[in-house]
């Protein structure tokens, strides 16, 4: 053996992983490339046929002819079947943007896509899932059960302004351990509830509050008092949250999200910031939590504002009547019985 065949073995090992690395790499980006090409191929295929059966009114059966004459044509291609050319078609409509197709969809592998299309109506959600699918590698049997989850309105529902009010890892953090909406079907409440009475039926559950909002949420008053010049101002609820080192203020709302609460919560957290904020504390959070909310109107009303806010929803139990109600409704159905027996 010469003396130049002799290779250390930790000189060799390093040179095979680089070369492994390479290669795994190389055929990550040929995957790519080729589903990416795939997928537009798809694209345009069920467009034709979505514009020759809407326009010109070809009828379903074109899509077994096609599917005949295509494999008859491509016999080593695979994907030609009357089931798949129906998915493309479904691909076509439901994305007719070509430029998000390929920015998006063509960077998934087919099968995904026909999760989107299976479980999913709306285009914003199957964008969204696309997006968490590429960012997050997740195979196909994940994304089925993160659209069973309903994982969209869990994470992406929730509005905030945190990339602007705070240092992005600050920011990161404090999104995911926010979700929407919340579940208070732990609390019984009959219809026509006053919104004070509403709230203290939130803290008379505190346990089941504290185990809805997730882990970290450390209670510490109801109806906290600050005062600002002569007045005095009451927050709902004041935590302070264990891992993002935090107060967080929490506004609960019974009825659909209003933009001035956004402007009465933004003064709020400067006030506690103000009062109560310690150096080592990052700055404080508020959640306005209300019954439902029109996304653009809340996303306008958290523009410009200093102070990290989000706008969520809460899930109430069915409204129970009232004892006030049940004696009315039991008074009319009497009359009524009374009234059928009159000759």
């Amino acid at each position: 053996m010469s003396k130049s065949d002799l290779v250390p073995d930790d000189d060799y090992r390093e040179l095979l992983e680089n070369l492994k690395g390479r290669i795994r790499s190389s055929q990550i980006k040929a995957a790519i490339t080729v589903n990416h090409e795939l997928i537009r191929l798809y694209w345009q295929i069920g467009r034709d046929i979505l514009f020759r059966q809407t326009q010109e009114g070809w009828g379903s059966k074109v899509v077994n002819r096609l599917s005949t004459d295509l494999r008859r044509e491509f016999p080593d291609m695979t994907g030609f079947s009357p089931r798949n050319l129906k998915y493309m078609r479904a691909f076509a409509e439901a994305f007719p943007d070509e430029q998000i197709v390929l920015q998006l969809a063509a960077q998934i592998p087919w099968g995904h896509s026909q999760v989107l299309l299976n479980k999913l109506d709306d285009l914003e959600q199957r964008l969204w899932y696309a997006q968490q699918t590429l960012e997050n590698g997740w195979s196909r049997s994940i994304l089925t059960a993160q659209i069973e989850a309903d994982r969209y309105r869990c994470e992406a529902g929730v509005i905030n302004n945190f990339e602007t009010t705070l240092p992005p890892p600050q920011s990161d953090l404090v999104y995911q351990t926010l979700k929407d909406p919340y579940n208070l079907d732990f609390l019984t409440i009959t219809r026509g509830i006053q919104e004070k009475d509403f709230k203290r039926a939130v803290v008379a559950h505190m346990r089941e509050f504290l185990l809805e909002l997730g882990f970290g949420f450390s209670f510490i008053k109801q109806n906290y008092r600050i005062d600002v010049g002569d007045r005095e101002f009451i927050i709902d609820l004041l935590f302070y949250h264990i891992r993002l080192r935090c107060f967080v203020v929490i506004q609960l709302e019974m009825d659909s999200f209003q933009p001035e609460q956004s402007g009465l919560m933004n003064f709020y957290l400067s006030v506690v910031d103000e009062q109560e904020r310690q150096s080592e504390d990052q700055p404080t959070i508020g959640i306005i939590l209300c019954k439902d909310k029109d996304r653009t109107m809340a996303e306008y009303s958290l523009r410009g504002l200093s102070n990290p806010i989000a706008i969520a929803e809460h899930r109430v139990p069915r409204l129970l009547p009232s004892t006030e109600q049940l004696e009315l409704e039991l008074e009319q159905a009497v009359k009524e019985l009374d009234d059928d027996e009159e000759p």
